[in-house]
């Protein structure tokens, strides 16, 4: 699997308890063909799973990603009705590692040492020395 397959997305989530025979029968419902080289990304209704199904040349693959905390991105799902749409790789990568294709810009978060003490003045005084500036787009 990479940038040359296409990728095809549902419009809505799915229930991922399914296995690969539910799967094709959901992607032929749509009058597509599971057979034909394209992969097909699947996702829960709470956005914190995600399944590709992709047919190579000796049988099907099933890939699968849980996120252990957070949610895939809200957007990826269109609501326009049943069906897919086309995604392009890039999207694709920037799903699976939680990341929203059309952030406009990075958030700054800090992320906190453990070596905080309780006290209120140690803690403004060694703020800039204990905390870690983390750029991370969402």
């Amino acid at each position: 699997m990479n940038e040359n397959n296409r990728f095809v997305m549902s419009y809505n989530p799915i229930d991922l308890r399914k296995g690969v025979d539910s799967l094709c029968g959901a992607v032929r419902s749509c009058q597509l063909d599971p057979l034909n080289g394209d992969v097909y990304v699947f996702s829960n209704r709470s956005r914190t799973v995600l399944k590709l199904l992709h047919w190579e040349r000796g049988g099907y693959t099933l890939y699968y990603k849980r996120l252990s905390k957070g949610r895939f991105h809200p957007k990826i799902f269109l609501r326009q009705g049943i069906g897919f749409r086309s995604i392009r790789w890039d999207e694709l990568v920037l799903l699976m590692e939680g990341i929203s294709p059309h952030a406009a810009r990075r958030k700054r978060f800090q992320t906190a040492s453990s070596s905080f003490s309780n006290d209120n003045a140690k803690l403004s005084s060694h703020s800039e020395n204990t905390c870690m500036k983390s750029w991370l787009s969402r």
